[in-house]
């Protein structure tokens, strides 16, 4: 029997509702700033603008089943959104920007297994994180989603080596926001660094570290030069590339692009963030041409690939991620 090729995977697709299905799903835009951010989305995703108002739980997945059809991936990992807790392990609702529960994510990607790979989230101080923890890898799911620095997740504290150690034990993967975060309210910055990263590796965790680790905002800390130096010592640590097709996080190309660093890179598009050529094309890395033809792609995924393979990308970086799948 012919060997099955492997399959190209974006590993960064975010799942968004506003629980008009009963997802339970929500989402609140703060401020003037978010509300035109949110609306650009929608616009760049190819939604209607009235998905904010109502039916954005249908809208964004039926957007996605389309869009992963009409693309050369095979398929995309699709992210829940936890709460922030506080280290005593009760919520704070108050803090985030959007939920997306784990119910609802398993329940969206077991009616579409071919397209849609789940990434759970769980809030590692949650009080009954072991327990959703077990009930998720029941589930099968394959991969856990975490944004430290707004979750309010410190990655080095040592009451979490039983979560980790699970995590390791059924050889799941960490999918873990690095860097800086402008879209999303930010309770702790410190849990941009990822360095933090190291106690989940201890513990024997497979790591990708989402945005390599670079600046979101013009004036945040950028940490890509500690993933780098990370990935000498730590074998199961990798990066992805999402949302670097973008003004400000596109400074981080030019860091990951040099062997061996661009071996460890996974695919990533972050979506449904907006994915434009602009910014590598301010880098040097794309010419007006490449950057003209990839705005007229209407499908936000497959502009994506587009660019990154135009950056410098092959394609072993889209079917990273099936290879670790396959070892877990």
């Amino acid at each position: 029997m012919p060997a099955t090729a492997p399959r190209k995977i974006d590993c960064h697709v975010h799942l968004l509702g506003d629980g008009s299905s009963g997802s339970g799903c929500w989402l609140r835009l703060r401020s003037m700033a978010h509300r035109l951010m949110a609306r650009i989305i929608v616009h760049e995703a190819g939604m209607p603008s009235s998905a904010l108002r109502d039916g954005l739980d249908a809208a964004l997945v039926s957007r996605l089943i389309d869009q992963v059809r009409d693309s050369s991936l095979d398929a995309v990992v699709l992210l829940a959104q936890d709460l922030p807790h506080r280290d005593d392990g009760t919520a704070m609702p108050e803090k985030g920007a959007f939920y997306v529960p784990n119910e609802y994510l398993l329940e969206v990607c077991a009616r579409h297994p071919g397209q849609f790979i789940p990434a759970v989230s769980i809030h590692p101080m949650r009080r009954d994180a072991m327990e959703e923890l077990d009930r998720c890898i029941q589930a099968g799911a394959r991969v856990l989603k975490l944004l430290p620095n707004c979750l309010n997740v410190d990655y080095s504290n040592p009451r979490l080596r039983p979560f980790w150690e699970k995590m390791a034990a059924a050889r799941m993967i960490l999918l873990s926001h690095t860097g800086g975060e402008l879209s999303l309210p930010v309770v702790c910055h410190r849990f941009a660094d990822p360095r933090l990263l190291r106690f989940p590796l201890e513990c024997g965790v497979t790591v990708i570290a989402a945005h390599c680790a670079g600046r979101s905002g013009l004036w945040d800390a950028d940490y890509t030069d500690h993933l780098l130096e990370m990935f000498a010592t730590w074998p199961r640590l990798f990066g992805d590339n999402s949302a670097l097709c973008s003004p400000i996080r596109c400074r981080t190309l030019p860091k990951i692009l040099p062997e061996p660093v661009r071996g460890r890179i996974i695919h990533g598009s972050d979506f449904p963030i907006a994915v434009s050529g602009f910014g590598p094309w301010r880098m040097g890395l794309v010419d007006r041409k490449t950057w003209r033809e990839s705005a007229r792609q209407p499908n936000v995924l497959e502009r994506d690939v587009f660019l990154k393979r135009a950056i410098g990308f092959d394609d072993s970086h889209l079917t990273r991620m099936d290879g670790l799948l396959l070892e877990a």
